[in-house]
């Protein structure tokens, strides 16, 4: 492998290039610091990618990764890349990512079954890398790489807990989450990593929102038992203080429609019962779905009547929710037959679209027995509460 060969003809053993790039990368934030330093960091973390990938000539020796790899943890090399990543010479980005992959799924010869001993590292030893990865999304250069590890390592339950459950502060040397410590029943505080994600994904360009959201649906998507536990404790802060009022009611059209189809995917999940019936008994909630379905954009609309048919369909209303579609009952009939008209092909939503018309039908109408109770202020459909 003639590419490790530095100055002066020497090869750089594997265990040699996690130091040399571990000093680079300093003076990489140096102001003025001279090209040759980037094109130092970027020809190290190539030669670091070959090692762990091989060539179309060489295979990679399983022992030069096994040197590399634990030369790099016992460097901490990983959170220096992390903090970094951002500063990094494009092709050393995606070089970064690579290395990040392999290591990722490294497990020694002979090692015990379970997760990758690089796993147990970033949750056990190290879990400030995952941080200032998520962290990453404070930066567009740094966004895309970022995520692209981050959702590789949210394989995991443990990588996602750790993202969920750390409320450390960024510049203050302040140590990531220790899980083992976790009360899971306890309330987050609201400024945790976790937390951030929706300023990354409404306040961040059109690059970072996007794939901050692909990693926050990631979160919530994919660890159910974990999350469905997470958001039945921090219910009122999640909708209340956070999705409602800043995804759903985004300026992006982007961010609103990716959105409402998140919620209307967590909401018919099983493993969030708890959590969709607290969501559906709300009467504000219904207010602002029923508002969602006259936005001027269509998709936003049709993510909207999954949510919302939700509520009608809900054998078990709330009092609340029960008299605010009483109060509705007859807008809403007049409303929902021409709703979306245009979607002739699309047998499910018309069939949905008819059970909701029927169960609308099926509630009295208001002043009626049972009907009036209640309810002095309707809505609308589409109106401000």
């Amino acid at each position: 492998m003639a590419f490790l060969f530095g100055r002066g003809g020497r090869q750089k053993q594997p265990t040699e290039l996690p130091r040399t790039l571990k000093d680079l990368l300093p003076k990489l934030s140096d102001i003025g610091s001279p090209p040759k330093v980037e094109e130092e960091v970027a020809r190290t973390m190539s030669s670091m990618k070959v090692i762990v990938q091989g060539t179309t000539e060489s295979e990679a020796s399983p022992d030069q990764v096994h040197q590399l790899i634990h030369a790099i943890i016992q460097e901490d090399l990983l959170y220096d890349i992390s903090k970094s990543i951002r500063l990094l010479p494009f092709e050393a980005r995606k070089d970064a990512q690579i290395l990040f992959s392999h290591i990722l799924r490294f497990k020694p010869q002979n090692a015990a079954p379970g997760d990758p001993s690089a796993i147990s590292y970033l949750v056990l030893q190290r879990p400030e890398i995952i941080i200032e990865l998520c962290r990453g999304y404070n930066h567009a250069q740094s966004a895309m790489p970022c995520g692209q590890i981050l959702r590789q390592a949210l394989a995991y339950d443990t990588i996602a807990a750790v993202i969920l459950y750390d409320e450390s502060q960024p510049n203050t040397n302040e140590r990531a989450v220790q899980l083992k410590e976790v009360d899971v029943g306890r309330r987050q505080s609201g400024t945790g990593t976790f937390w951030k994600f929706f300023d990354w994904i409404n306040k961040g360009s059109f690059e970072v929102s996007a794939d901050a959201f692909t990693t926050f649906r990631d979160i919530l998507t994919k660890h159910k038992q974990l999350v469905s536990q997470y958001l039945a404790t921090n219910y009122t802060m999640f909708f209340g203080n956070y999705y409602n009022p800043v995804l759903l009611m985004s300026q992006s059209y982007v961010t609103k429609r990716q959105s409402i189809k998140l919620l209307g995917e967590l909401l018919l999940d099983r493993s969030n019962y708890v959590v969709m019936t607290q969501y559906v008994a709300s009467g504000e909630n219904l207010k602002l779905t029923m508002n969602l379905l006259k936005d001027d954009r269509k998709m936003v609309q049709y993510e909207a009547f999954h949510v919302f048919k939700v509520f009608v369909a809900n054998p078990n209303k709330s009092d609340e929710v029960r008299r605010l579609l009483i109060k509705n009952r007859g807008r809403l009939l007049r409303f929902l037959p021409g709703f979306l008209e245009g979607r002739t092909d699309d047998d499910q939503f018309l069939d949905e679209k008819s059970f909701l018309v029927r169960q609308i039908e099926l509630l009295p109408e208001e002043g009626s027995e049972g009907g009036g109770e209640g309810g002095r202020q309707g809505v609308a459909v589409g109106a401000a509460a």
